[in-house]
């Protein structure tokens, strides 16, 4: 089992940023891929960014590329998402999640184990 912890959310202005952090418990975290997920009232859950084991290999969702950046340290277990000129769109709750899937996806099934998430809402 991994434990996933989000912390960071918040309430921020548009054009603000906000640092998400998920730390992981329970097994070796450089044996999973990470992502982080949102999802807003009444959508489904969707793929923000992801990062590979080892931290080389990264993916964004076109939305929020340019404006986010996935990061892991891997002796801290943990994963951040620092999130830079955000929008009223970006409002969601955010998820982490890890896969011991190789490689990164974009596909919320192939993810073991899921943080409880954690709200940001993006409003002036």
């Amino acid at each position: 089992q991994v434990q996933l912890v989000e912390s960071g959310g918040g309430l921020v202005q548009p054009g603000g940023s906000l640092r998400l952090s998920c730390a992981a418990s329970g097994r070796t975290f450089s044996n999973y891929a990470m992502g982080w997920f949102r999802q807003a009232p009444g959508k489904e859950r969707e793929f923000v960014s992801a990062v590979s084991r080892s931290g080389l290999s990264k993916n964004y969702a076109d939305s929020v590329k340019a404006r986010f950046i996935i990061s892991r340290d891997n002796a801290k277990n943990t994963v951040s998402l620092q999130m830079n000129s955000l929008k009223p769109e970006d409002t969601a709750v955010y998820y982490c999640a890890a896969t011991s899937g190789v490689g990164i996806t974009i596909i919320p099934g192939r993810y073991d184990y899921w943080g409880q998430g954690t709200q940001v809402t993006v409003s002036s």
